[in-house]
């Protein structure tokens, strides 16, 4: 079960509250602006800073 289109429309990046797009893989949440990682885990994303990772 992927993360529905809604649910993407209506999430933002929780440290600086812009906009996240999904990865190739889907396995992701991706902010451009903070350049972080925010899992996918058992088709829950895990909107944590202290557990995004950062892009090189």
């Amino acid at each position: 079960m992927a993360i529905s289109k809604e649910l993407l429309e209506i999430l933002a990046c929780p440290k600086c509250k812009g906009k996240i797009y999904l990865t190739e893989k889907g396995d992701g949440l991706i902010c451009d602006a903070c350049r972080l990682l925010y899992e996918i885990r058992d088709d829950i994303p895990v909107m944590l800073i202290e557990e995004a990772k950062p892009i090189p």
